[in-house]
């Protein structure tokens, strides 16, 4: 049997543990297959959509920032990817028709959001309008959040945003530092605080006791930010649950087999972040 080809595309994608994870899963579970990077500019998109069709490839995952450029090769988007309109999943269905599903969706509700209470009187704030942002939006509106505003340094992203989701409060950029007091659950969605990157400008000195801070990034395990709020007492979540679980979702659309995380999967996966 013909060993499976699976891969992550993105630019930059070094950061990227999608292959440690899936990997270490075919091992477990004696799966031919292994899972590569894949560092492609947008030029390629059709080309590696066309790389599934012809059964090159049996998989794919999508980062940034091509979650919504990816759409127009893409026979039908399903699930939690129609109502976002951001793919991280694609595969050929047993029609031969290429698929887009969204699973970072359930990665977020998976990982922290199932952890909120009394969602319906909270206040949200939603960092970064890209590629990852209409999912942390409908998670949080799946939760029963309907208080959600955005923020994000190019205004014009923002109402394309509030397009799709119409309820959506829209915040300027400049007043970033002085709104951050006012919400009761902030998720950073930009990639500001990633490895090798920029960062925010501030610290976050001015929010709530009992605000909870969510990044989606996970690589560092620690952004500078995260850092400064864990210190100062609030609760904070870093972006490894979620990529695990989003993973998990992932694997199991590919192989019918739903993954178990265990210790020596979250160890190895920590190492690989120190």
């Amino acid at each position: 049997m013909k060993k499976k080809s699976f891969a992550i595309i993105g630019d930059p994608i070094a950061h990227s543990l999608s292959p440690v994870l899936h990997n270490y899963w075919f091992k477990k579970y004696n799966i031919k297959a292994e899972y590569s990077l894949l560092n492609i500019k947008e030029k390629d998109l059709e080309n590696v959509a066309s790389k599934i069709r012809n059964r090159e490839l049996s998989g794919l995952n999508v980062t940034l920032p091509y979650k919504q450029k990816i759409i127009p090769f893409i026979d039908k988007l399903v699930n939690d990817a129609k109502s976002t309109n951001s793919v991280n999943t694609i595969f050929l269905d047993e029609t031969n028709t290429l698929i887009g599903e969204n699973t970072d969706v359930f990665g977020l509700q998976a990982a922290y959001l199932k952890e909120i209470t009394e969602s319906k009187n909270k206040k949200a704030l939603v960092i970064g309008a890209g590629g990852v942002s209409p999912s942390v939006i409908f998670a949080l509106q799946k939760s029963k959040i309907n208080n959600i505003a955005i923020i994000n340094r190019t205004h014009e992203k923002s109402i394309f945003l509030k397009k799709k989701f119409n309820f959506l409060k829209i915040l300027d950029w400049s007043s970033l530092k002085k709104e951050i007091s006012n919400f009761d659950i902030i998720v950073n969605a930009t990639s500001l605080g990633l490895k090798n990157g920029e960062d925010f400008e501030f610290t976050f000195d001015n929010v709530k006791n009992n605000m909870i801070y969510i990044d989606t990034i996970y690589n560092p395990i620690e952004t500078k930010t995260l850092k400064y709020l864990r210190e100062n007492k609030i609760k904070t979540f870093n972006g490894l649950d979620m990529f695990i679980h989003q993973g998990q979702k992932s694997f199991y659309l590919w192989n019918k087999i739903n993954p178990e995380i265990d210790d020596q999967l979250i160890n190895l996966l920590v190492s690989k972040l120190k």
